[in-house]
């Protein structure tokens, strides 16, 4: 990878790569290289990918970690673990789009999301990002120690989550998807691999904090929301076809910009799997 340049997008977290092809059968120390590199940025977009095939997304994102499928919507046919995120030219609602890091209300939230855009908007369409270890490290000592021993509840039936899921589980739900999963998991999380630690609440489905109602949560809870998605701990990452992005859910959120209403956009996502935040 002598070719591989690598810019940062931002202070906080982000980097753009360029000069490496993708495939499925990279050598290991070139995947060893690459995942190093997202560790340390937390988020990194590959320009012109856009000759993976749907299978050769999925084993992409085997290099990296274990693939699992997403819990209430179906894969492709000939790539089950694909999931197609569709928004049509007649559509206002587009999926996921609100701050969130995603299935925070499983038991082992994913690891990481991987995402290859297929059809772009002429204008818009962009995904913002933002750093769960910038939002920690600025709060103050006191804050810090008040929300250490905190566990805070996620829920899927969050009323903002099921709008944006709605209109994709009326056509190509999963069968066998039950109708709410709930976890509790640590307020502040330490990423298992590199040791930092993270804000680890999101607007789309922390409802409460354990032990407590959502009225009492409330308060801190959306001054929190507010605080982890500062301009200064987020990056902006524009999407061409090819464009492909990872992220690292267990220090990340995300927010899809919906402003191309009257335009198609068409993405491919694969999921890989995490363990019980700590």
């Amino acid at each position: 990878m002598v070719d591989l340049v690598i810019r940062r997008l931002s202070g906080a977290l982000g980097a753009e790569l360029r000069g490496i092809r993708l495939s499925p059968d990279m050598p290991e120390e070139q995947v060893a290289r690459l995942r190093a590199i997202w560790l340390d940025h937390g988020v990194v977009v590959f320009r012109e990918q856009g000759h993976l095939s749907p299978r050769d997304l999925a084993n992409v994102a085997r290099r990296f970690g274990e693939v699992v499928e997403y819990p209430f919507v179906k894969g492709l046919p000939d790539a089950p673990e694909v999931i197609p995120v569709v928004k049509l030219e007649h559509e206002r609602v587009n999926f996921g789009g609100l701050w969130h890091s995603d299935t925070a209300y499983l038991e082992c939230p994913p690891m990481a999301t991987m995402l290859i855009a297929r059809e772009v908007p002429p204008f818009g369409g962009d995904t913002l990002f933002a750093s769960g270890h910038a939002a920690h490290e600025a709060l103050s000592e006191g804050m810090k120690r008040l929300l250490g021993p905190l566990r805070a509840v996620n829920s899927s039936a969050k009323a903002d989550v099921t709008k944006t899921r709605e209109d994709r589980m009326k056509d190509n739900a999963r069968s066998d998807a039950r109708q709410v999963y709930e976890a509790e998991h640590p307020v502040v999380r330490t990423h298992p691999e590199t040791g930092r630690k993270a804000l680890y609440v999101n607007t789309g489905h922390t409802t409460r904090f354990a032990g407590m109602t959502e009225e009492e949560s409330a308060p801190l809870l959306e001054y929190l929301f507010r605080h982890q998605v500062r301009p200064e701990f987020t990056c902006r990452i524009g999407w061409q076809a090819g464009s492909l992005t990872l992220w690292d859910n267990r220090c990340v959120l995300h927010n899809p910009v919906n402003d191309y209403h009257g335009f198609r956009r068409v993405m491919h996502r694969v999921t890989l799997a995490g363990d019980r935040p700590a």
